[in-house]
Order: C-alpha cells, then sequence, then structure tokens
C-alpha cells in the first residue's frame, strides 16, 4: 500500500497566551497542499522502517512513521511490516511533514489490517503523536487553537489561485521561533477568513514568529519581500519557519529566475 502524506500551510499565526503549563496558545489555519512525501507499508518478516530522499538523521525507532506504527502494534498486535519513507517535504519549514507522515500512516494501518477505526478515534491516536498530528487524518481547511491541537473545520477553497512555497536552506529551531514572542490578543478572528477578500490578507492576517524569526533569519524575510515583488496577493511565513509561502492570481513566469539559488522551490 502507498499513500502521499502532504504538508500544509499555516495562514495567520496569532501567539495569544502563554499557559501554566509553559506552553503557548495559538490561533492559525491550516491549509493543506499537495506537496507530498511518498510512504510505503507491506507486510515482512520482521518490522522495519527505510528511507530515501532528503536525508533522516536520528535511529528508526525515533521516526514518527515507526512510532505510529508501535502505537497501533501495541493495541491491535499487529503483525510486522516494513515501513519506506521518501521524503520530499523540507524539514524545519513549518509544513508539518513529519506530522503528516504519522497520521497517514495510521490511516494506512487501519485500512491495511480492518482496524475499524473512524475519524474520531484515529485523532485520539494521532494526538499522541503530535499536536497537529490530528489535523492529517480528517486533511481539510482547519482553525486551529489551543495548542495548535484543537481543530474546527473551515470554509476555505484556494483551488482558484497559484500556490508558490519556498524554502532556504537553514531551518528554524522552536526555542529561536520563540525568542522575542510577546502574546498578544489577535486584532482578527481567524475563524471568519473566509468572508475576507485575499486582497486584504496582507493588511489584516499575520504571522506573529515573523516579528522574532526576522532578524534572526533576514534570508526567510528577503523570501516573503521577493514573492510580494513577483505580484503575490498574499505572502507569510509558514508555521514557525522556515518555509515561505506566496498566492497568486496567476502563476508566476520564469520563477527560477528571481529565485536564488540553493532554495527549495514548489508551485
Amino acid at each position: 500500500m502507498i499513500s502521499f502524506p502532504n504538508a500544509k500551510i499555516n495562514i495567520g499565526l496569532n501567539v495569544v497566551s502563554k499557559r501554566a503549563d509553559g506552553y503557548h496558545n495559538l490561533e492559525t489555519v491550516f491549509y493543506p497542499v499537495k506537496l507530498a512525501d511518498a510512504l510505503e507499508l507491506v507486510e515482512s518478516e520482521k518490522t522495519a522502517f527505510s528511507s530515501s530522499g532528503i536525508q533522516i538523521d536520528g535511529a528508526p525507532e525515533n521516526n514518527l512513521v515507526f512510532k505510529a506504527y508501535k502505537l497501533l502494534q501495541q493495541k491491535f498486535d499487529l503483525p510486522p511490516v516494513h515501513l519506506h519513507l521518501h521524503k520530499i517535504i523540507p524539514f524545519g519549514a513549518g509544513l508539518g511533514g513529519g506530522s503528516a507522515d504519522a497520521a497517514f500512516t495510521l490511516k494506512m494501518l487501519n485500512e491495511c489490517f480492518s482496524l475499524d477505526l473512524n475519524e474520531d478515534q484515529l485523532e485520539k491516536y494521532a494526538a499522541n503523536l503530535g499536536a497537529d498530528c490530528p489535523f492529517f487524518i480528517r486533511n481539510k481547511p482547519a482553525f486551529a487553537h489551543g495548542i495548535g491541537d484543537q481543530f474546527k473545520p473551515i470554509e476555505l477553497d484556494l483551488t482558484n489561485y497559484e500556490l508558490v512555497l519556498l524554502k532556504p536552506e537553514c531551518s528554524v529551531g522552536t526555542a529561536d521561533a520563540y525568542r522575542n514572542i510577546v502574546p498578544r490578543k489577535s486584532e482578527f478572528d481567524l475563524q471568519k477568513i473566509a468572508q475576507l477578500p485575499i486582497e486584504e490578507w496582507k493588511h489584516r492576517i499575520k504571522n506573529d514568529f515573523e516579528k522574532s524569526v526576522f532578524p534572526q533569519y533576514p534570508q526567510i524575510e528577503s523570501l516573503k519581500n521577493l514573492l510580494y515583488d513577483m505580484g503575490a496577493l498574499y505572502a507569510s511565513m509558514s508555521g514557525s519557519g522556515s518555509a515561505v509561502y506566496g498566492i497568486f492570481r496567476h502563476s508566476p513566469v520564469d520563477l527560477a529566475k528571481f529565485i536564488p539559488q540553493g532554495i527549495f522551490i514548489y508551485r
């Protein structure tokens, strides 16, 4: 069985308060995009995990794909499988690639071994693997709040627009992203994003992490500005970075001529 775990982008990201447990309450919109890894699952004599594409550091047992298998294996006594991940979604980019891989592993195991888990049950398992993992179970536009682990479906359709996604060679660590962050009440209710013309997003929808990340990684800010120079209706960093994306009415021509060498490009 093969599936294609896709990335997501954050449209707006408000850090609204700090919690007693040290985490922060967030408000954001998760929107799925077509950029995807490839994940293969086959029954095997013994359980194994392998990968290709972008190099994955660390022991196999620490990968979220393997952890997702072990989570269900302990509950349902699953047979051994070989999981192979071809990694395309960049790491440290704010695109949720690892979370998507984990969630799609749960869905594949559910289907392959007829576990009869519904989406609510799969979401509960996914929550054990990461705050945003449950989003990829339904994989539809959603308003996320709490620590990014509570979701409400929203009606948002960007299929008539063109998306360009760029990632520089740097990656942003969580500590770097939260440095100098000052929680504040959001100025715009992201649950109403579909009611706001996309031409107005630039002035109303912000990613709070840009204030702390851009001074540390000016190359990320430069890519965002470049997208606007190329005609993007809206451009933003996704999540805590380092990927940025632009939403265009029409696909920009000669894109490669404008993008510096070494930049990951998806369109």
